[in-house]
């Protein structure tokens, strides 16, 4: 009789037992999902944290009224606090700096510190007044760009993707931004801005037709990414990594012989900009400092820039009148003749650069008429302070 019940039980619970462990499998992973899910989320919210906090705000500095675009500096903030952790790279090799945003680099030459004398000699074949009286300059160490911007470089900067105020900054930001793209950076264009030349943004042919503020957030845009402080080299700057030691009217040189092994201009240019790096470098190993596109500089340009005592030496000399319209513009370029193209000429620039711009305001970013604009970077051994490091990347803006 106990047989028979022990039986009967068993045989209830049997189905029980079946269906249970039928279902666990079941059960366990939905729970496993479940766990699997929830720890997904954390980890989500998490990094989305990591990345919203160096955008919080930190310890309040006094912003002095004339500085430029003060909107704008919490982002200026936060690139510094990374600047700040490669303050101390200061070795004066050449490197090829690595972007992330393209996968691609950029070469950078090492200039010593020195003195030179700035300007060109009255005896100067076709010199201009603009150009003297010639000043002793001393400069300490910096990086210069082997090469004037490329447009596979440029375009990442210039073709953004995101949607963008006509001043440039994000309409809407998102959680996966990366701190480079809270730097201002140009809307669309509305048209192609090689003018014309070539097909499309062809590959090692340099970046033309920005305006000098586009120029400018460019440099703060590859600061963003890299961790080391790039700016507009100043006039200065300039003149002597272009001279490379020389004191002639070229760097090898007096006499336009030998230019076209240096430069493209007028007579070989064929009317229209070359690859960059297919003539002879400088002694320093930099290339097109002679032609192909002009180059912006830092300085607000001023006719007797080079004015003041004539027998003390100028210590890093920069000229820069915010508000004042008309930036310096180096080196000549492929339209322009041989006297343009001389180490000491210097060339202001005009609102006709922007003549074919049909808003109203006119862009921020492009000039419609300046297929001979371009540009390079320098980054300086020393970091600056950050208010000097935002004057330069803002200081421009709303004007050619």
């Amino acid at each position: 009789m106990e047989h028979t019940w022990r039986a009967c039980a068993l045989a209830a619970i049997l189905p029980v037992l079946c269906f249970a462990a039928c279902d666990a499998p079941h059960e366990a992973d939905d729970e496993a999902r479940r766990i699997m899910d929830s720890r997904l989320w954390a980890e989500e919210q998490a990094a989305a944290a990591a990345r919203m906090q160096p955008r919080q705000p930190v310890a309040a500095i006094v912003l002095p009224d004339d500085l430029p675009s003060p909107e704008l500096f919490e982002t200026t903030r936060q690139i510094y606090a990374e600047l700040e952790k490669n303050a101390g790279d200061t070795a004066l090799q050449p490197y090829a700096e690595q972007i992330p945003s393209i996968g691609g680099t950029l070469r950078m030459v090492p200039v010593p510190a020195g003195e030179f004398t700035m300007g060109s000699p009255d005896t100067e074949p076709l010199r201009e007044k603009n150009e003297g009286p010639r000043r002793k300059v001393a400069l300490p160490a910096y990086w210069i760009s082997e090469i004037e911007i490329p447009w596979e470089i440029y375009t990442a900067f210039m073709q953004n993707g995101r949607p963008r105020a006509k001043d440039g900054k994000l309409l809407e930001e998102r959680p996966d931004d990366e701190l480079w793209d809270l730097v201002a950076q140009p809307t669309a264009p509305y048209a192609s801005m090689n003018l014309g030349m070539g097909n499309g943004y062809e590959n090692g042919m340099p970046a033309i037709a920005m305006s000098h503020y586009a120029a400018s957030k460019f440099c703060e845009w590859l600061s963003a990414q890299t961790g080391h402080y790039y700016r507009l080299p100043t006039e200065a700057e300039w003149e002597y990594a272009c001279r490379a030691g020389s004191d002639a009217a070229y760097c090898y040189g007096d006499g336009e012989e030998k230019l076209e092994e240096y430069g493209w201009y007028w007579n070989n240019s064929n009317d229209r900009y070359q690859k960059a790096a297919t003539k002879k470098p400088n002694a320093w190993g930099i290339y097109d400092m002679h032609g192909n596109v002009a180059e912006w500089v830092l300085d607000t340009y001023r006719d007797d820039a080079y004015s003041g005592e004539a027998d003390k030496t100028l210590q890093s000399p920069l000229v820069l009148e915010p508000g004042k319209p008309g930036h310096v513009v180096r080196g000549g370029s492929w339209e322009d003749d041989p006297d343009r193209l001389r180490s000491a000429a210097r060339r202001r620039s005009r609102a006709e650069w922007n003549m074919q711009d049909p808003q109203n305001p006119k862009s921020l970013w492009y000039l419609t008429n300046g297929g001979m604009i371009g540009f390079r970077v320098v980054r300086p051994v020393t970091l600056p302070d950050i208010l000097t490091v935002h004057r330069l990347w803002n200081a421009s803006k709303g004007l050619y």
